[in-house]
C-alpha cells in the first residue's frame, strides 16, 4: 500500500515545487511548468524533428536559443545537474525509434576530470530506466589535440582518431542511440558512428537535445 502511494506523493511534491525556470508555475514531471514548456524554442523543420548534418539524419528536440543554451551551459559546465531532468525529458518527447542500446557520447578523461562528470551518460542512465534499454560504452575518446591551421580534411582525421574501440568490450549490439547535447557540424557524432560500425552495429541512431546553427 505505501509502494503504491509513492508515485502519488512524487506528483504531490512537484506540484508544489516552482518550476526550475520561471520560478513561478508549478512544476510538471519535466521539471518545469506548462508555459515554459510550451515557449521552449522547440525544433521544426518542414514540421519534422530531423535534421541532416554530416550526411547523418539526427532527431533533435531543441534549437540551441535562448533559453535552452543558457540551460544547456549550466548544465555542463556549472554542475547545475538539476537541469538534467528537463534535458532528458526533451529526448523523450522525441519518436525515438525501438534500439537495443543508448550511447552517450563519451568525453576525455581529461575533460572528465576537469568537469566532474560525463552529462551525457548522466542523462543516458535516465534515459535507460524510462526506456528500459541498457547503456553501452564500448568507445572511448582521447584528448583532442589543437585544431589549429589544419585543412578540413585534417580535422576530420584529427576527430576520428581521438575516437577508440574498447577492444575487451564483449557485448554487442546491432541497433543503437547515440545521444549528445549540442550538435553543430556533426564531426564527433561521425567518428563516434564510424568507430560503432567497427563494432558490428547495423542501424545507428542518433539524437541530440539541440541544434546549433552553422
Amino acid at each position: 500500500m505505501t509502494l503504491k502511494l509513492i508515485p502519488q506523493l512524487m506528483s504531490h511534491i512537484r506540484w508544489l515545487t516552482p518550476c526550475s525556470l520561471c520560478g513561478l508555475g508549478h512544476q510538471q514531471s519535466h521539471s518545469l511548468c506548462h508555459d515554459c514548456w510550451e515557449q521552449l524554442p522547440w525544433f521544426k523543420q518542414d514540421h519534422q524533428t530531423q535534421l541532416f548534418r554530416n550526411e547523418m539524419q539526427i532527431h533533435v528536440a531543441l534549437n540551441y536559443q535562448f533559453p535552452i543554451d543558457r540551460l544547456i551551459q549550466k548544465y555542463k559546465y556549472e554542475q547545475q545537474l538539476h537541469f538534467q531532468t528537463l534535458l532528458t525529458h526533451s529526448l523523450i518527447q522525441l519518436r525515438l525509434p525501438k534500439v537495443h542500446a543508448i550511447v552517450p557520447m563519451p568525453i576525455s578523461t581529461e575533460r572528465l576530470a576537469e568537469r566532474g562528470y560525463n552529462q551525457m551518460l548522466i542523462i543516458a542512465n535516465l534515459l535507460s530506466k524510462k526506456l528500459n534499454i541498457p547503456v553501452w560504452q564500448p568507445v572511448i575518446r582521447l584528448a583532442q589535440h589543437s585544431q589549429k591551421g589544419l585543412s578540413r580534411v585534417e580535422r576530420m582525421e584529427n576527430i576520428t582518431e581521438q575516437f577508440q574501440v574498447i577492444k575487451a568490450e564483449r557485448r554487442k549490439y546491432r541497433k543503437v542511440l547515440i545521444i549528445d547535447d549540442v550538435v553543430t557540424t556533426g564531426s564527433s557524432i561521425r567518428a563516434l558512428s564510424n568507430a560503432l560500425e567497427k563494432l558490428g552495429c547495423q542501424q545507428i541512431e542518433i539524437a541530440c537535445i539541440a541544434a546549433a546553427q552553422i
